[in-house]
Order: C-alpha cells, then sequence, then structure tokens
C-alpha cells in the first residue's frame, strides 16, 4: 500500500493533529460555541517576500462549511510583515470554532508547502533574465504530491515541468529531454538522440544529453552533427565530481558548436541550480535552466492560525497581533507597501482580503493557472531579490 492519505481522509478530518480533535469534543461537552476571527500569517521568512499559494485547495477543503474566509489572491506576493511591522494576515477564517478547528493542521499543509515551492520557483524566474525555466524536481519527493510540486512551481514562473500528472493539473504538455538511462542502452549520446529523432513526435524540441560518457563539448558537437537543423539544443547535467568551472565549460561548448556552423543550438543546464548560481552561468551564455531539489524541496512557508478575535472582542496569544484587520497594498516608488489597519480603519490603496466563502459557499471565482501565473510574474517587478 502507499502511505498517503485520500481526499476523503484530509476532508474529513484525518490528517489533523490530534489535539484539534479533543478540544472539539470539549468545546461541544462544554456547550461552548462562540464566533472566533482566526487569521493567517508568518512572521519567520528566509527570503523578504513570500508567493501566496494553496488557495484553491483550501477552498475544496472548507466548501460546504458553516465558516466565512477572506484571503489574498492566490498568487499574491508578500512580505511578512507590513510598513510598521505589523505581521501581515493572508487568509482569515470567522465561524464557530469548534465547527473548523480539525482543519487548522491540513489548511496549513496546504498553504505551506505550495507557498514555499512557488516562492523559490519565482526567486529562481526572477533571476533567469528570461531564460526558459523547467521543473524538473519531483523525483525527489513523494509521487503523491506530483500535481502539487508542478502547479506550485509553474505558478512560480517555472516554464515546463516535467511530470505527466503535474502538467495535465496545469492543462500543459510535460516537459523533457533524454535521460543518461537511454544513452547508456543505445551506447552513446548520438546514437541517443538520433533514435530520439526516429520515433518521438517532431513537436517535441530535440535536446540532446551530452556528459555522459565523453567530453561535453566533444558530444555536443557530435550530437550537433547527427541532427544539424533539427537540433534545438544540448543539457548540460555535469556530475559535481567532474564539473570544475561550470561556466567555463557552457563557455567551451558555445564556442564550439558556432564555429562549425551550429550557432542555433542551445544550452541548457541542470544539476543543483538556484537562484544563486544561475546568474554566473547566464553571463556564460546559459539559454535555459532544469531546476530539481531547490524548487521542489524548498522550504516551507511557515504560516499559523492564531485566534485574534472572540465573539467580537479582540484576543491573541503572546506574541501576536489581536483583533480583527484589514490589508491594504498600494505602490510606492515602484515597489509595492503594505500596510494592516484595525478592521474599522482604512488606508491607501487596494484591500486585499477578499471574499472567499461566505457560509461555505464560494462567492469569488478562482481564475485558471495561466493568470495566477502571470499575476505572479507581472509583481516581482516591484520586490527586490
Amino acid at each position: 500500500m502507499f502511505h498517503i492519505a485520500s481526499e476523503e481522509q484530509i476532508k474529513e478530518g484525518f490528517t489533523t493533529d490530534i489535539y484539534f480533535v479533543r478540544t472539539k469534543e470539549i468545546l461541544e461537552k462544554e456547550n461552548v460555541r462562540k464566533k472566533v476571527i482566526a487569521e493567517f500569517t508568518t512572521q519567520s521568512m528566509k527570503y523578504p517576500w513570500n508567493v501566496f499559494t494553496g488557495l484553491d485547495e483550501v477552498t475544496e477543503l472548507l466548501k460546504g462549511k458553516p465558516v466565512n474566509v477572506w484571503a489574498f489572491p492566490e498568487g499574491t506576493v508578500f512580505p511578512s510583515k507590513d510598513k510598521n511591522g505589523i505581521p501581515i494576515p493572508v487568509m482569515v477564517i470567522e465561524g464557530i470554532y469548534s465547527d473548523f478547528a480539525i482543519y487548522e493542521t491540513p489548511v496549513l499543509g496546504l498553504m505551506c508547502e505550495s507557498s514555499g515551492i512557488a516562492t523559490k520557483a519565482a526567486r529562481i524566474k526572477k533571476v533567469s533574465d528570461g531564460r526558459i525555466v523547467l521543473s524538473f524536481g519531483i523525483r525527489r519527493m513523494h509521487p503523491a504530491i506530483a500535481p502539487m510540486i508542478d502547479r506550485s512551481a509553474y505558478i512560480g514562473g517555472c516554464d515546463g515541468v516535467s511530470s505527466i500528472i503535474g502538467a495535465k493539473t496545469i492543462g500543459k504538455n510535460p516537459t523533457g529531454t533524454i535521460p543518461h538511462a537511454l544513452i547508456i542502452n543505445l551506447g552513446s549520446g548520438a546514437e541517443a538522440v538520433k533514435a530520439f529523432d526516429r520515433y518521438i513526435d517532431s513537436d517535441v524540441p530535440r535536446i540532446a544529453l551530452v556528459d555522459t560518457y565523453g567530453d561535453e563539448k566533444l558530444e555536443a558537437v557530435q550530437a550537433a552533427e547527427a541532427l544539424k537543423e533539427k537540433l534545438y539544443g544540448i543539457r548540460l547535467d555535469t556530475p559535481r565530481s567532474r564539473r570544475g568551472s561550470f561556466a567555463d565549460i557552457i563557455r567551451e561548448v558555445k564556442w564550439e558548436l558556432k564555429i562549425r556552423g551550429f550557432e542555433h543550438v542551445k544550452v541548457i543546464v541542470s544539476g543543483g541550480l538556484d537562484e544563486y548560481t544561475i546568474p554566473e552561468l547566464i553571463e556564460a551564455g546559459a539559454d535555459g535552466f532544469g531546476v530539481g531539489t531547490s524548487v521542489s524541496n524548498a522550504d516551507t512557508i511557515d504560516f499559523a492560525m492564531d485566534i485574534v478575535e472572540i465573539e467580537g472582542k479582540p484576543v491573541a496569544k503572546r506574541g501576536k497581533f489581536g483583533g480583527r484587520k484589514k490589508v491594504f497594498r498600494r505602490e510606492e516608488d515602484g515597489e509595492y507597501m503594505y500596510e494592516v489597519v484595525p478592521f474599522n480603519e482604512q488606508a491607501e490603496g487596494e484591500e486585499m482580503l477578499k471574499p472567499i466563502l461566505m457560509n461555505g459557499e464560494l462567492v469569488y471565482r478562482l481564475p485558471e493557472v495561466d493568470s495566477i501565473r502571470s499575476y505572479v510574474l507581472n509583481q516581482l517587478s516591484h520586490f527586490g531579490l
């Protein structure tokens, strides 16, 4: 058997922490039914900003429950605190606490991991200077969450994803090149790329892997001579133990291809890449990047849910800010500025917490994944790295 929870088990609360179940039992037996306001914030961030995702799955989980939900639009880029140092709530739930207590754990899980992946993908896309970025990282994670990983990576800015089910989730075709296994079975990179060209649909770009047995520039030239103008690109996945200067390998390969008339062949690079290693490779001439574990295993965003109001009165545990709030965003000197204010006050800019569910009924049109991705990419220019 696979060690995964079904959709039904998640919706029934079996993936929650046991103390929420016990809390619900106690409150019901004590006949305590108090309306609360619960906010979702993060006060511990690795980066200056995050990308908020997971709203579609949170909505699916809470639909039909007697709760009201307000949230940022999915794909919103936000800092953890506003200009005054107040934690920014990205989502709010209103309802009788015992009616939604057991969903705190899965709601946080749906938000935290997907937001972390989208954030890392967005950081990588921001430094890619318009180059192609492909997500290859599902092999490092549990296969049951491949759709979430690829969807989040795409929303964050990756141009393509490798898994069949992940691509189906976002309505795209999966992307990929040639594995080392094919080359080893056929004996050489040139034979592998020729076989690929014979049998694989012509709409699929011909990208040769050129680091299996020989020198990268030698195998690149052999692949180019084998397919000529049909070769779209070559992929460098040189092992770290053989890498030396990856940037210099790129320069050599591009030079050797150019002097032989194969300047059209693009150089795609993969293997341990992130937003810190990519800029040097761009300077060396890389045309695209395959990113794996750095995206699929990105740090989760540490969202927390906290009750801040009960029966209309402000409350909060230590370290949290009590009372219901509004969040506004405006542009100042080309950057987005957030401001959190008490619920009875206003501030300049767009009010960011949008009504999503009212008494469990969806009142918000969830956008298509391409719209969310465009929303993310359009915001990145308003934030530094």
